[in-house]
Parts: C-alpha cells; structure tokens; sequence
C-alpha cells in the first residue's frame, strides 16, 4: 500500500514524505494538535487526551492508535463542541473503534464538520453506525474513508446514510474500497438526491464502463450540483468517454474531472473534447496521466486550451506525448485566451528539441505560474533555451519542475540568471540531475541574490561535499523564507 499511496501523492503535487513530526500548537488562538508518525500510549496519551478538551483541529496520523484510543477520543467529541477537524489516518482502529467513535459524534454537543479515517482497517461491520452518523449529524461535511475494505453491502449503507434528509455531506471520498458495479446504482441515485454533495472520490475501485454509464445518468440529473469527480485507476475506456463528454457538455457545475491511469487512449480524449468545447462546460481542473495519450490527443487538446477560458490545471502526466505533442499544446497556449496556470507534463517523452518553443510561451504566457517537466531529457541545451523565455518580462514562472531532466552543472549559470532576475519564481525542483558540487554552489550565489525570493529549493538525490552541504545550511539559514529540500 505504501507505494501505492506514494505515487498518488507525488501526482497530487504534494513534494513530501512522511517523516517523524511532532507539533503542538504554541498559540491557544490556534488550539490545533497535530501529531504525526509518532507512537502514542501511557502517560503521554493520558496527557494528550486532557489537551484535546479546547482543540478545534486534532490530527493523529500513524500515531499507532487503536480501539482503546477510541473510547477517550469518543468522549473528546461528546464533550468539546469547538472540535470541527479529526483526521486518525493510518491507525489500527477497526470497525469496533469506530462505533466507540460514532457515539461520540451522535452526542447533540459534537459539532465535528471534518472527518478523516483512511486505512484505519475498516469493513462494511462499521458502516452501519457511520449510516447512522450521515443520517443524524448535520455538520458533518466531509467524511474520508480512502483504504477501507468497505465493500459493496458496506457502501450501499453509507449512501443509505447520504440519502437521508438530514445529511448535509459535502465531500465523500471512497479510494481504494473495493466498491463494484453493484454500488454504482445506489451512488447515482444518492448524486440526484443529495444537491449538497459537491466532491465524491471514487479512484482505485475497479468499476468499469457500465458502472460509470450508470454514474452518469445521476449526474445529469438537474439536483445534482456535484464540483468534483475524481475517477482515476477505475477501469475506464474510451467507451465511457461519450457519457463524460455529455456530462462536461451540460454540467457547468463540474469544474474538476481526473481520470488518470485510465487507458482512454486519443480516441476518448477526442470525445471528452467534445464535451469540454461546449459553452455550458466550465471546467477548471483536468488531469489525464497515464491515459495512452499520443500528440493526436495534444493536437485535440489545443482547442481547449486556446478557448476554455476557465481552465487552470491541466495534467497529462506519463503519457507519450513526445516533441510533436509539446509543439501542439505550445500552439494552445500561446493563443491570448489560454487561461491555463498549472501544467503537468512529466514523463512525456520529451527533448531539446521542443524546448524553443516552450521558451517562446514563456515570453507570450503572462498566465503560466507553473509548470513540471521533468523526467524527460531535455538535458542542459533545453533549459538554458527555456531560461531565455523565463528571463521575459511578460513570464511570470512561480514554480519550476526539471527533476531527472539530463542536467549538469552547465546549466546552473542559465537558472542563476533566472533566480537573481525574477522574483516571481518561488519554487524550483532540481532533483535527480548532476549538479554537482559547482552548480549547486551557482544556485546558492544566486539564491543570495536580494532580488531573489525563492522560497523552495529541492535537491533530491544530488550528491555534493561537506563544504556545500554548510554553504547550503547557512543559506538556509540566512535567507529568510527559503527552504532547501535535499
């Protein structure tokens, strides 16, 4: 599970990885605690316990807790009504401790609105009483049970809860539950129901064309208000990508949709365009790694991204666009009406040769703020053509990802001219490439630079002396707001 967790981590853009984390709120204004990857029992527990009476936000990831956990932090939600956050993410809870939970949350003095328990060793034993939670506890808002062998008798009584009137659920999400077939009726009747439900998480359930045919039909239904879907590694081909395409054509409430790794392949892309042209169509956020795409689907793509002007986020991660694709999403993005801020596009396939016209959306794009490019070869000729467009008045580049891009020091000039030129660039991900110890000691003149306002500096797996690894400490240091990740 861990790897598995990882990499829907890294392609959620969450640069990080669990490491041993302690802490406590310093301000009472706060009243927050959070506790991570730390084992929690005897007197510390007892301690800790008593602290949770004025919290408003506890969070107790991989802290080792168990069923008896649940009876003290059972009575914490009974008795604190400012409590509105509990995340117990990766703890052996199990159904029993999560029914000591729900009589917590049933106490009319428990005004909990946020509710994480991923990969706490639940089954459908616990989602009778989680029913009962949907169907009494109004502020509850959102419920978080990714990783949970839930199962279908144990969704169809968690959307038995959502369908009640009383349940005002904003967020459901259900990754990794073993949801079939079978579930998807019930969900799409709880989507025309439920008009307040505005993100549902369905990921890494192997559900298929049918189920999602099926899904569809509640979302068109004129209650369902749903913001939100997100689909990935569900099975899907080009098949469903007709009824997705309907849904994006008359739906402008959806402004997200992710169904990465699933093999759509151009011809699905080509559907769902289909839809994402319509006027009605609002999208916002598209992700679409890992689908089989080639540059037919960039060719295809282009008119999106040169005339939805309400999109921002576009990921098209692991696909094999390669330079021919790049050349036709460049075509898109250098149209004045691409509104596109955040672009995804590692492990694509791509070299130096399409980097002269990135370079020349860099100095069209005022819009561009981010941008991930990295796993692809690009080597040092690329990134000094690309820093000759981040140099431009009119590039306004937050964030900059060129992990594993084929780079030496021979480039660290070109990026040391951008970070003492550009105060707009905020990040810059250099992981995996062969600095070596004079490039990164020309990174951190530059980061020394007054004009300079980077505030991340990531250098994974770039190996360098003693003597820089104190240069970089001392930067760190010295330079109020930066933070170098290595």
């Amino acid at each position: 599970m861990g790897a598995r967790l990882l990499s829907v981590f890294f392609l959620r853009k969450l640069h990080s990885v669990c490491s041993k984390k302690r802490a406590l709120a310093s301000s009472i204004l706060k009243m927050e605690l959070d506790i991570q990857c730390e084992e929690l029992n005897g007197p510390k527990w007892t301690k800790l316990v008593s602290s949770m009476k004025e919290c408003k936000s506890i969070r107790l990831d991989d802290c080792s807790l168990s069923t008896s956990s649940c009876e003290d932090l059972s009575s914490v939600l009974s008795t604190n009504q400012s409590l509105t956050e509990l995340k117990l993410n990766n703890n052996e809870l199990g159904d029993s401790g999560v029914e000591l939970l729900c009589k917590g949350l049933l106490n009319p003095s428990c005004n909990l609105q946020k509710l994480w328990l991923q990969n706490c060793s639940l089954t459908e034993a616990c989602c009778k009483s989680l029913r009962s939670v949907l169907g009494t506890k109004q502020s509850l808002k959102e419920l978080h049970l990714g990783d949970n062998k839930l199962g279908t008798s144990g969704v169809k009584l968690l959307c038995q809860g959502l369908m009640d009137p009383n349940c005002k659920l904003q967020k459901l999400q259900l990754e990794y539950c073993e949801l079939t077939p079978d579930n998807l009726e019930i969900l799409s009747s709880a989507l025309r129901a439920k008009s307040t439900l505005k993100e549902i998480n369905l990921s890494n359930n192997d559900l298929g064309d049918a189920s999602i045919k099926l899904l569809c039909q509640g979302l068109m239904d004129p209650n369902c208000k749903l913001q939100s879907l997100q689909l990935e590694s569900c099975g899907i081909t080009q098949a469903a990508c007709g009824d997705l395409s309907t849904v994006l054509g008359t739906k402008p409430s959806l402004t997200e949709l992710c169904i990465g790794e699933n093999k759509i392949g151009d011809a699905g892309v080509a559907l769902l365009c289909q839809g994402l042209l319509n006027p009605n169509c609002k999208i916002e956020k598209l992700w679409l790694w890992e689908c089989g795409l080639s540059a037919n689907s960039c060719k295809d793509l282009v008119g999106v991204i040169s005339t939805k002007e309400t999109l921002r986020e576009l990921s098209l991660v692991g696909n094999d666009l390669g330079d021919a694709g790049m050349e036709f999403l460049c075509q898109g993005l250098k149209d004045p009406k691409a509104t596109v801020q955040e672009l995804w596009l590692r492990d694509c396939g791509f070299t130096a040769a399409c980097c002269k016209s990135i370079s020349s959306v860099f100095s069209t794009n005022k819009n561009l703020k981010e941008l991930h490019i990295g796993g692809s070869e690009i080597g040092d000729a690329g990134v000094q053509v690309l820093c000759e467009g981040l140099m431009h008045p009119n590039c306004n580049m937050q964030s900059l990802w060129l992990v594993m891009s084929g780079l030496t020091a021979a480039c660290c000039g070109a990026l040391a001219a951008v970070l003492k030129a550009k105060p707009c660039l905020k990040e810059l991900e250099l992981s995996n490439n062969s600095l070596e110890d004079t490039g990164v000691r020309e990174l951190c003149e530059a980061v020394r630079h007054p004009n300079c306002q980077l505030q991340q500096l990531v250098l994974y797996d770039i190996f360098w002396n003693s003597e820089v690894d104190d240069e970089l400490k001392l930067l760190e240091e010295t330079k109020p707001g930066l933070k170098v990740v290595s």
